[in-house]
């Protein structure tokens, strides 16, 4: 049984959400979100104190382990029209920078050349004194996956934590050469 998949998700006041069959639709400040729902495996309902309930058809094993996901989907979707999901990186080095042109990411890493990256239509992304990237956006695995694919561009080095880091990030520190 599934601990996760019993809890009920709340629905703030200020977002709608439409059930209709095999699919949520959500509404809220910042977006909107759909999301298809298996309704063979699940039943989805809106209970009196404005919560939403996900109660399991068929019990075995993996609708158990599928139970838990889907609800922990539904309720990242939730705070994501609500309030959004944001992701911090630094760039840490001499010289590193960072600019934005339109829609394009222009990061100066330490290489003989400049680094472009194409930002996804349902990303927001600021540049704060050309060393901090804030990532804001709805869906919070497309605002993981561009931050992920930001931070490749120029991995953490151990040796001076030079590179692009998540903020609160721990890098671990290696000891240099000794004569």
């Amino acid at each position: 049984m599934s601990k996760l998949g019993k809890k009920p998700i709340n629905i703030p006041k200020d977002t709608k959400v439409k059930v209709e069959s095999g699919k949520l639709i959500l509404t809220g400040p910042k977006g909107s979100k759909e999301l298809t729902i298996n309704d063979k495996i699940f039943s989805t309902s809106i209970s009196d104190n404005n919560s939403l309930i996900l109660k399991i058809l068929k019990k075995n094993e993996t609708s158990k382990i599928l139970w838990g996901t889907t609800r922990s989907i539904i309720n990242s979707a939730i705070v994501g029209v609500t309030s959004g999901h944001e992701k911090i990186l630094e760039l840490s080095g001499v010289g590193f920078r960072a600019t934005l042109k339109g829609d394009i990411l222009n990061l100066q890493l330490g290489f003989s050349h400049d680094t472009t990256y194409k930002i996804p239509k349902d990303i927001k992304l600021t540049v704060e004194k050309s060393t901090i990237i804030k990532i804001n956006g709805v869906d919070k695995e497309l605002v993981g996956k561009v931050s992920s694919e930001i931070k490749m561009l120029k991995p953490v080095e151990p040796y001076k934590a030079k590179g692009i880091k998540e903020r609160g990030q721990y890098v671990l520190r290696k000891e240099g050469k000794k004569k």
